[in-house]
């Protein structure tokens, strides 16, 4: 995978001399002001867990039938799903044949959180969406991140089906993430296809910088019928990502045959034919001075290959084909983080 379509500031040919005012780039977008109308959660009475992991509830059913898990709080100011998981445990939902698994994640993150400054609480020594490699596990490697997925890691492993939920900082659309196994796609895909506005779904390879839990053998693997899919709610901190989070949870479920219907769920929507791309560029920032000439929003096609997109040290950042859709652009991305994923959609 090509990490990204730049166009220097000198190409060869061009016989063009570019002014000042065109070889700077714009101003960067400022941190806007984040309204926090979804406070996080108080999900206190569940943080023991019911299992003797931390914040693991496993439940299990009399019949036989897969094991679905799904897991919150990846990033400690991330909650949509905390909501999601202390509301289906507040129901006392239970399997009806399987196993269930409720997790929460960074618990010591979340515990961090801080409505004054809602960004700095995404973990507290490394990403935790980055470690999940049976190899790391099994490694000298330590921190707070670390040590918790080697807790999780064996519920893990046993899943037949795995619903990550997140939320994003820049207010966009949901999407659904998936590897790039025909396994997982179709299971974004159903979930997908009963979700109010459906929801793209986007297969990719991830991130250089580490495997996400999405990411993990188990699910990304041909040799297991494991699969799993990211939910990306919504905002952070906004009602309705709660509500597309539980929908999409109750629907998984529901979907994996574990529970019975949920009386929020017993009329759904007929079912639509599900918006899919791949990702073909995963488009870094390489110096600080990165700065997208406009705030997109995750979702947007850009209809003309060539098209800029963004200006990173004196380079063009620009569109690589026609119908270009950009996956969860971050308009204030540090040098070395993921500033977007440029996907094509599959009716290109």
């Amino acid at each position: 995978m090509s990490c990204a379509f730049r166009r220097p500031e000198a190409e060869r040919g061009s016989v063009r001399v570019r002014t000042l005012s065109e070889v700077l780039p714009p101003p960067r977008q400022p941190l806007p002001h984040f309204d926090i109308t979804l406070p996080p959660p108080d999900i206190t009475r569940w943080a023991d867990g019911n299992c003797g992991i931390a914040g693991v509830h496993h439940f299990e059913a009399s019949q036989p039938g897969p094991h679905a898990v799904i897991t919150a709080l990846m990033h400690g100011n991330e909650y949509a799903g905390a909501w999601v998981l202390d509301t289906l445990l507040s129901r006392s939902v239970r399997p009806v044949r399987g196993r269930l698994s409720l997790i929460f994640l960074n618990l010591q993150a979340f515990a961090r959180f801080d409505p004054e400054r809602p960004t700095l609480s995404r973990f507290v020594e490394e990403d935790m969406n980055r470690l999940w490699c049976p190899e790391l596990v099994r490694s000298g490697h330590t921190s707070l991140e670390m040590e918790r997925v080697r807790a999780i890691s064996p519920i893990i492993e046993t899943a037949d089906m795995l619903l990550d939920i997140h939320s994003m900082l820049w207010p966009a659309p949901p999407v659904l993430l998936s590897g790039l196994t025909t396994k997982s796609l179709a299971h974004a895909k159903a979930l997908s296809a009963f979700q109010p506005g459906t929801p793209w779904v986007v297969q990719d390879a991830g991130h250089e910088t580490g495997p996400r839990l999405i990411d993990h053998v188990h699910f990304a693997s041909n040799r297991t019928r494991a699969t799993a899919c990211l939910l990306e709610a919504g905002q952070h901190w906004l009602p309705n990502s709660r509500l597309v989070a539980y929908t999409t949870a109750c629907l998984f479920l529901q979907q994996a045959g574990v529970i019975t219907p949920q009386p929020d769920l017993t009329v759904l929507p007929s079912p639509r034919l599900p918006r899919t791309a791949t990702v073909t560029h995963c488009v870094q920032a390489h110096t600080a001075r990165f700065t997208f000439i406009k705030p997109f929003c995750s979702g947007d096609i850009i209809p003309k290959k060539g098209t800029v997109l963004a200006i990173d040290g004196a380079e063009e950042i620009r569109t690589p084909y026609d119908n270009c859709l950009l996956v969860m652009p971050n308009l204030r991305p540090m040098r070395g983080h993921t500033a977007v994923r440029l996907g094509r959609p599959a009716e290109a």
